[in-house]
């Protein structure tokens, strides 16, 4: 019986053994189609923009000419125009377009794709090799920098040890004692007995204070236990198993002593694998509020002034597995949007971990967190769990709600102007609303005869005005007969997606520092059309994440997040009436009919504004649809003049913009990596 009873149990053993190694494979092979799905969504996006050049060339003055010319000729030679490559290229074109639109549909049906990181892991090497500052900068150079610095503050690192991996440990120390800048200090909290090897090792450098918590307490206890130990005048944290490169200090301390008055300084971030491989970069912004309210970007390494800690008291427990999170909500609190500065370089390489573990645990603790910051802030906003552990905030609306003025020119092309027209009609839940349609010189019978009828529903008007298209001066017409307090600036090719778009964009318009609002958009195969304006892009100014899948998480889940951009465009635009008003409109002498959009955001900023982009307000947009290209010499040359204008009045925003990083590309708008970054 015994016998019977060992030889049940090796059984077991056994299958329970190779049931692990398949689960090990499954999880191995469930890794590997999640990173091709992803190659897949970055080869539709490059081929997409491929597609829209190929497109524009066929469209240029250029190419039209020189196909006249080439038809000429065969016709005095007498010969028969066959297949030509533009033939071929559109007979690919359209396969690929097919292949796309089943695949997207494919998709849609297994819903949202988890994240990976972004850049390859090998081209982000080579990557490393060839731009990283580390590389490029002697230390003989960097010491001679030092000793013309007029400040030199000391920083405590704060290190908790909960996980006894006395490897990884080794590592995190061993980086900060290579720091160039040698006025550190390690505070590191602990709980239980060290191994001797350990305690010796800690006790060879005078610069590293322990401190034993003596029994299991949550994180922020081992936190505050370090905290007092610190004595510098910048803190700073750092986990046990993560590396810092040998210039991060020295580049803090380096900006202390550009910009003395910084109460908040954060930098660039990536991971480490088993390996010890570099991979998953995060290529920040400048100080991006919103986008902090829906993440928390800043993470690492992130240093505070310490007087200022002194005010806001110590780490929380309430809000476990976010207690960084929550201690940097009550530090800005205290200091203003200008003491707070960015350092686009890597300066921090956090040991890859599980991270659904740990939204599971302590997913609600994020929203808690930012909850409690609006509260102290007397704001009465809700906060609710967003897309993979982020968040979002939810602005409230009066209780009488304004009228919001929707601005459409269009001309003719009655089939996209019904649709939009429909859809704010019947599928937008906000009210009240007007909608003035400016006719900006119709003639086809059917959308004169739609024109007439429409009008017979008194939340429309129409405003007939003859001319040649002008964007700027078209909407600028339409204000001045808006009504409403809210105004909308809306493009005739648009369809509704989800109902309560209006809704959340006015929620944001009607926010005291916000002045301008854009939405969510998408060409018809779902791919995104609109999802912020980069500024720089391109040469001047481009849409980021074009083309991308609409459930594919995109770079960081930036696609899912409220966030910041220095523009968005007006195809789709909510802002305050006043606003507009305040900054001039738009630009129609300069700017008819390109970038005029831009122009108006980069004013409105100058004002002292944020403008908001939202992926809650979700709409289709059928880009240029009613305009057509520009195929004209005349067009040219105004797309020439207001390049040039843009080029004239914006040239700092154009090579640096704020709400973009440096280290990424302004050739395309896929988030790829800059060769080489514009920092250096």
């Amino acid at each position: 019986m015994n016998t019977q009873k060992t030889d049940y149990q090796e059984q077991l053993a056994a299958a329970q053994a190779e049931i692990a190694q398949h689960k090990t494979e499954i999880a191995r092979l469930q890794q590997a189609l999640e990173q091709r799905t992803q190659d897949i969504n970055r080869l539709i996006q490059w081929m997409q923009s491929l597609q829209q050049d190929i497109l524009a060339v066929y469209n240029s003055v250029t190419w039209q000419t020189g196909n006249l010319i080439t038809r000429i000729a065969l016709k005095l030679l007498r010969r028969t125009v066959g297949p030509t490559a533009r033939d071929h290229i559109n007979k690919l074109l359209n396969g690929f377009e097919s292949w796309k639109i089943n695949y997207f549909q494919s998709r849609r049906q297994q819903g949202l794709q988890p994240y990976m990181p972004w850049h390859d892991i090998r081209e982000y090497a080579l990557w490393i090799k060839q731009h990283e500052i580390v590389n490029q900068t002697t230390p003989a150079q960097l010491s001679a920098q030092m000793a013309e610095w007029q400040s030199q503050p000391l920083i405590s690192l704060i290190m908790p040890y909960l996980e006894q991996n006395e490897s990884g440990l080794h590592d995190a120390i061993e980086s900060i004692r290579s720091q160039i800048f040698p006025k550190w200090e390690l505070c590191f909290a602990y709980q239980g007995t060290l191994p001797d090897s350990l305690i010796k090792f800690l006790e060879s450098d005078s610069r590293i204070f322990c401190v034993n918590v003596l029994e299991n307490k949550p994180l922020a206890d081992y936190l505050n236990r370090a905290l007092a130990l610190a004595s510098g005048d910048f803190i700073a944290l750092m986990g046990a198993a993560d590396k810092l490169p040998t210039q991060a200090l020295y580049e803090i301390v380096d900006l202390l002593n550009t910009h003395p008055e910084t109460d908040l300084i954060y930098t660039d971030h990536d991971q480490l694998d088993a390996e010890g491989r570099r991979f998953d970069p995060y290529f920040k912004s400048d100080w991006n509020p919103d986008l902090f309210y829906s993440q928390n970007f800043l993470h690492h390494l992130s240093v505070y002034r310490r007087s200022l800690i002194n005010q806001i008291g110590e780490f929380s427990a309430d809000y476990p597995g976010h207690e960084d999170y929550d201690f940097t909500l009550r530090f800005l609190e205290q200091i203003s949007a200008k003491r707070i500065r960015h350092i686009p370089h890597i300066l921090y390489h956090q040991r890859a971990i599980l991270t659904a573990d740990k939204n599971e645990a302590s997913g609600n603790s994020a929203c808690q967190a930012l909850q409690a910051h609006f509260q102290r802030l007397n704001q009465s906003v809700q906060v609710v769990e967003a897309i993979a552990g982020q968040t979002r905030v939810i602005y409230p609306l009066p209780v009488e709600r304004p009228l919001v003025s929707l601005i459409i020119p269009t001309r003719d092309k009655l089939t996209l102007l019904h649709g939009t027209v429909s859809g704010l009609l019947n599928q937008t839940d906000y009210k009240p609303i007007e909608i003035i349609i400016i006719d900006n010189g119709s003639v086809e019978p059917a959308t004169l005869a739609y024109l007439e009828e429409i009008q017979q529903n008194k939340s429309v008007s129409v405003i007939r005005h003859q001319g040649p298209f002008n964007y700027s001066e078209l909407n600028n017409l339409g204000v001045s007969y808006a009504t409403g307090e809210i105004i909308g600036l809306l493009n005739n090719d648009l369809e509704v997606i989800s109902s309560s778009w209006l809704t959340e964009m006015v929620s944001h318009a009607l926010r005291p520092d916000i002045g301008a609002v854009g939405a969510k958009l998408y060409y018809a195969n779902d791919t995104i059309q609109h999802a912020g304006v980069i500024v720089g892009l391109g040469g001047l100014a481009g849409h980021g994440l074009k083309f991308l899948a609409r459930e594919a998480p995109g770079y960081h889940w930036k696609p899912f997040l409220i966030q910041n951009y220095s523009a968005v465009t007006a195809a789709c635009l909510i802002m305050r009436r006043r606003v507009f008003q305040e900054v001039g409109g738009l630009n129609e002498k300069d700017l008819k009919v390109a970038f005029n959009d831009v122009d108006l955001c980069l004013r409105i900023r100058e004002q002292g504004y944020r403008i908001v982009w939202t992926p809650y307000a979700e709409l289709y947009h059928l880009e240029s649809a009613s305009r057509g290209s520009d195929n004209t010499l005349k067009k040219h040359l105004r797309l020439r003049h207001e390049l040039n204008y843009m080029k004239g009045k914006w040239p700092h925003v154009i090579s640096h913009d704020p709400y973009y990083n440096p280290n990424l590309t302004i050739e395309y708008e896929d988030f790829s990596l800059a060769w080489p970054p514009r920092n250096t």
